[in-house]
């Protein structure tokens, strides 16, 4: 149940004096569960401590009365809920983390790049570029680009390169009649006289890939689905299937796999998450698995990426012991994730947390949190969170702030839009 939390309040009147002074003399955070202002599931807002349900149950109209009387500023809510973290095959898990909704109204967001660690870029598949401040949750339409946003296509992966900044984005565009994909890099925020840097890449309505990650390297990763071409995620003259590496400028490192070739590692079918575990910078991959190609379904998978590695598409999926391929280190078996956006976090807070891999779930609908042993190889931990609380998640990123930072996409043709959909969450605590 939704609830709003009363932050740094520094003064109490009327009617709110005594209910301040003892929760002051005790230390404890008063919450605000809210459901009636944002659906029709309740006519009353229950007031509680955090730890316990003992607590004031207020009709709406009391409730603004009691704001009005008090003289608390609304600045000081925020709409928000406790995340509860289940261990897979098993219950419990770290501890709670406070989930607030920071930006509401979004249209299919994509992808989330951090100027700084008061400002973000988030993308909107058909063609907005919004810059948003984290500290207030304001969003502005920076720009809007050229993109053929038909099904899973449009404006789709953004990155950040410093300094300047450069802006990386991934867009879908129509070229000769069919749809092809781009990896387009702008100078400024301006967002003008882009440059290509990869493309055009097969595309579709469907299958397009689209993450694009700076590695601890310098050079950017891409990641690109199959265009519903399977057979193109084997062939190494085609963009389709891949995880590229490039420089900045567009051109194959020279210790890429292939030599003279963006390819580094092929056989994906529809790859969407990149990340670098944070000890020994291995990289990381979430792709998706069958949906009904060759009588198959489902084995979601989480896949360590090698240069030049085989994983498979489609001539092996999940965990097929395949001695040609290399298997995913972790896999969705009969259920299905539809993992998209990835990252590890760095924080030390929440302690539980630190050093694991979150995933995004589209059709899951979950964060899910990957722990792995000292080598970071094997994982030995599964936890998820938010399960069917926000619906389809579509990325993950841990701020420069040290929050996690969450999109949902709801509106995006397959979830069931709510109340304030598509939205940027946040989870824990800005440093």
């Amino acid at each position: 149940m939704p609830y709003l939390t009363l932050r740094s309040i520094t003064a109490c009147a009327g009617i709110w004096a005594p209910f301040c002074l003892p929760l002051w003399s005790f230390a404890i955070r008063i919450q605000y569960c809210v459901t009636t202002f944002y659906s029709s599931e309740s006519s009353d807002i229950f007031c509680s401590r955090t730890f316990g349900w003992r607590g004031l149950r207020l009709g709406r109209r009391a409730f603004i009365a009691a704001i009005a009387a008090g003289g608390l500023a609304a600045a000081y809510l925020v709409l928000s809920r406790s995340s509860t973290w289940e261990r897979n095959g098993g219950t419990g898990g770290p501890e709670k983390l406070e989930v607030n909704e920071l930006v509401t109204g979004l249209e299919i967001p994509w992808s989330i790049a951090f100027l700084s660690g008061d400002e973000a870029l988030v993308t909107e598949r058909p063609g907005r570029v919004r810059l948003v401040d984290l500290g207030t949750g304001r969003s502005e339409v920076l720009a809007t680009v050229q993109v053929s946003h038909v099904g899973e296509g449009g404006l789709l992966g953004c990155e950040v390169v410093k300094p300047g900044p450069r802006v990386v984005l991934y867009r879908t565009v129509t070229s000769g009649g069919s749809l092809v994909n781009v990896v387009t890099s702008y100078d400024d925020l301006t967002l003008k006289d882009g440059v290509d840097l990869l493309g055009p890449i097969e595309g579709s309505s469907v299958h397009d890939g689209g993450r694009v990650r700076l590695g601890p390297d310098g050079n950017l990763y891409v990641t690109t689905g199959d265009a519903r071409r399977p057979e193109l995620a084997q062939r190494l003259d085609s963009m389709a299937g891949k995880v590229l590496r490039i420089r900045p400028d567009g051109s194959p490192p020279g210790d890429n796999p292939f030599p003279g070739s963006p390819v580094y590692s092929l056989g994906h079918r529809n790859p969407q998450g990149l990340a670098w575990s944070p000890k020994h910078k291995r990289l990381f991959a979430t792709e998706h698995g069958p949906t009904g190609e060759f009588g198959a379904f489902a084995h979601d998978e989480l896949n360590l990426i090698v240069p030049g590695g085989n994983y498979g598409w489609p001539l092996a999926i999940g965990r097929a012991g395949d001695p040609r391929f290399i298997d995913p280190v972790l896999e969705s078996g009969s259920e299905t994730w539809a993992p998209s956006g990835c990252d590890f976090l760095t924080s030390p807070d929440p302690p539980e947390l630190s050093g694991c891999l979150l995933f995004a779930a589209l059709r899951g609908s979950a964060l899910h949190a990957v722990r792995f042993d000292g080598d970071e190889l094997s994982p030995v931990e599964h936890f998820t969170t938010l399960r069917g609380t926000y619906g389809r998640l579509r990325d993950v990123r841990q701020g420069p702030d040290g929050a996690i930072y969450v999109l949902t996409s709801n509106r995006d043709g397959r979830g069931t839009p709510r109340t304030g959909d598509d939205k940027v969450l946040v989870l824990g605590t800005r440093r």
